[in-house]
């Protein structure tokens, strides 16, 4: 046999005995740590080259790639290297020469490993590769200079509105002086709670030559020629019709509902008005609805989906008047948009969108962009009872043009549901908070509530667009 073990104590004893016995050019197949010491496989020049002599083209260079080649902290005298004659041969796969190897002992071959790429052969080769994390484009240094340039965009727009903020001041101030009415009256409506929209564009139509008390007597004569309101003579319940409430969750659809039906009974009787619901998410909501129904003698039928509610509407043709009590969901949900499909696909289905007047201008504005469509019949103001402001709400009427249907202002049915009374809303919405309040502006803090653009516009008395 070509292959001959050695062992000694330490690594340097077992060198000596390997090199007094194969020669200076002997080859180390492998090494390990035993119990007592180092054994060492090796063999000599003349053994290594008959093998190679044996195998497919190319020698066992490879092998001895394979094997520790050089022990650190050993005297050069002891350095194990290869054979003259090996070096001139062509190099064996690696794999090929441990297979040879691995032969001579009885040990099943071992399989090639896959080929390498380039950034681990060139880790393996002790050169220092920068290896792309994966999903990170080549061209990721010319995105640098477009950061940098999106970085100052920003930077510029900040600066843009700071020197609005300091303008805005300018104006408001330029503002007071030659028009301190117009300025006042602007801060007051913005004081009750109206959107810096409608308050800019009715006090750049206001003349200036008003003094204080006509400018807000002209500033609630506009909203009240803005708002567009039900009367006795025309109210839903004395039209009929299909009727759906829809609104978001929480805003009183149910309660509203019931009140509607109370009102309808008294004037047409309960064989004349059928409830249906479609709530069938919120646990007992139906039967909230129920007993209502019972209280009142009225029937009331659980709708499902668009071909149940298209069924029973045509089951109930022959009443006066039909309430849907609908589903209640954030303005936002994707369904919102499902339900008022849904309606319209029924036939002749008119919606009634219920606000909370307890929201912020800003919330209303998102309900109603959400719910709106030519099915629209008007709007219910609810929990009127519970705002310290009724200006975001009646804002929002006037600047979607909503026909303003009903108000309620408690719990009670049908006590506290009332058709829109004008002077009241009015006197409602330009209250103002109290001096001592919080939200109460001060100084010149209207002027920075206005925006910049608005506040020099109308110091210069053009027209704001």
């Amino acid at each position: 046999m070509n292959m001959k073990r050695f062992f000694a104590e330490s690594a340097r004893e077992c060198l000596r005995k390997v090199k007094e016995e194969l020669g200076s050019e002997a080859i180390v197949v492998s090494n390990k740590s035993m119990d007592g010491g180092v054994e060492m496989l090796a063999m000599s020049a003349a053994g290594l080259k008959a093998l190679s002599g044996q195998a497919s083209p190319g020698d066992a260079t490879g092998s001895a790639r394979a094997v520790p080649a050089v022990f650190p902290g050993l005297d050069e005298d002891y350095t194990v290297t290869l054979s003259s004659h090996a070096r001139k041969e062509p190099a064996m796969p690696s794999w090929q020469a441990q297979a040879q190897v691995a032969s001579q002992f009885g040990r099943p071959p071992l399989r090639p490993l896959p080929a390498r790429s380039a950034a681990e052969e060139g880790v393996q080769s002790g050169a220092k590769v920068a290896a792309k994390p994966r999903g990170v484009l080549q061209d990721e240094p010319a995105k640098a200079p477009q950061v940098k340039v999106s970085q100052l965009m920003g930077e510029m727009r900040s600066i843009k509105s700071l020197l609005e903020r300091q303008l805005s001041g300018f104006a408001w101030g330029e503002m007071s002086r030659e028009a301190p009415v117009r300025a006042l009256a602007l801060a007051e409506m913005l004081d009750a709670g109206f959107s810096g929209q409608l308050t800019r564009n009715l006090c750049q139509e206001m003349p200036a030559e008003l003094n204080i008390e006509e400018a807000r007597k002209w500033l609630q004569g506009a909203i009240n020629r803005r708002l567009r309101t039900l009367g006795d003579d025309n109210d839903i319940i004395e039209r009929g019709g299909v009727f759906a409430l829809v609104g978001p969750t929480g805003v009183g659809k149910t309660t509203t509902t019931a009140k509607l039906a109370a009102r309808c009974v008294v004037r047409y009787g309960a064989d004349k008005l059928a409830l249906l619901t479609t709530d069938g998410y919120r646990i007992g909501a139906h039967e909230q609805l129920r007993i209502y129904g019972r209280i009142l003698g009225v029937p009331v039928h659980v709708v499902r989906d668009g071909e149940d509610l298209r069924h029973t509407l045509a089951d109930l043709k022959d009443k006066h008047m039909v309430l849907i009590d609908t589903v209640g969901m954030s303005q936002r949900d994707r369904m919102v948009a499902e339900q008022a499909a849904m309606l319209m696909r029924a036939g002749e289905v008119n919606r009634l969108l219920l606000l909370n007047a307890t929201c912020r201008g800003d919330t209303l504005d998102d309900v109603v962009s959400a719910y709106a469509g030519e099915d629209l019949a008007g709007c219910i103001l609810t929990k009127m009872d519970e705002t310290a402001s009724l200006a975001p709400a009646i804002d929002v009427a006037v600047r979607h043009g909503l026909l303003l249907s009903y108000v309620t202002n408690g719990q009670r049915v049908p006590e506290d549901l009332h058709l829109p009374n004008r002077n009241y809303l009015l006197h409602r919405a330009f209250k103002l908070p109290s001096e001592n309040s919080p939200h109460r502006l001060q100084g010149d803090e209207a002027g920075l509530v206005a925006s910049p653009r608005a506040a020099g516009v109308m110091a210069s008395g053009a027209a704001i667009a």
